[in-house]
């Protein structure tokens, strides 16, 4: 029997339905009668959904499918769909450059988002509901620091930062009522803080390491 290896056949239009779907999509179109055409076609897309039932999640996931099918037949498929039928150069049309943020960071660690809910909050007139928004960003601010730096934080430190970021707007005028470091660390989770156990396994490690050198 001769063995004809992939490397000889055509390339695949979309690599992630296989070769049969393929060949099923070539026999397809090479069929004459144009009900049996549709009918052949409709029992492929089918195919295509089991295949990827994640696909049915989707905002119009047979649109999706039809899209993909016309796309496997290089759009020489002639048969009836329900949605438009896609021409080769909406597939080649490079998509349009998205524009790069600008802006500058003060702190890294905090990130854009907050610096952006800071300046939101600075804009607060009421002098009552202002420090009370200075509080919880200041939490927000905390927590994604921990996240940061595991080895904690400094509630002065937070604070002073809040209200450099504020330009003096949104004062904490006692750090100590942030939230308890224990509660942020139960927040954030232990995956984003290395255990003693594993830092424990990682110096025997390098000792081990040191020895065998």
């Amino acid at each position: 029997m001769k063995i004809t290896y992939n490397s000889v056949r055509p390339d695949l239009e979309l690599p992630e339905y296989g070769r049969n779907i393929h060949n099923m999509v070539q026999h397809a179109a090479t069929i004459e009668d144009r009900e049996e055409r549709n009918k052949c076609v409709k029992a492929i897309i089918s195919t295509m959904g089991n295949l990827f039932p994640l696909l049915r999640d989707t905002e119009d996931y047979r649109h999706k499918l039809w899209d993909h099918i016309f796309i496997m037949s290089d759009f020489k498929l002639d048969v009836d769909s329900p949605y438009p039928r896609p021409s080769r150069e909406t597939f080649e049309e490079k998509p349009k450059k998205v524009p790069y943020p600008q802006g500058e960071i003060k702190f890294g660690h905090y990130g854009k988002t907050i610096q952006r809910i800071i300046h939101d909050a600075s804009l607060e007139e009421s002098d009552e509901l202002r420090p009370k928004m200075a509080l919880s960003i200041g939490n927000l601010m905390k927590r994604t620091y921990v996240q940061w730096n595991p080895n904690g934080v400094r509630d002065e430190v937070i604070a002073g930062d809040l209200k450099m970021l504020s330009k003096g707007r949104l004062v904490i005028e006692n750090p100590s009522e942030l939230t308890p470091l224990s509660q942020i660390m139960q927040l954030v989770g232990p995956l984003n803080v290395p255990s003693q156990q594993n830092l424990n396994k990682n110096r025997k490690h390098k000792k081990a390491k040191k020895k065998r050198k």
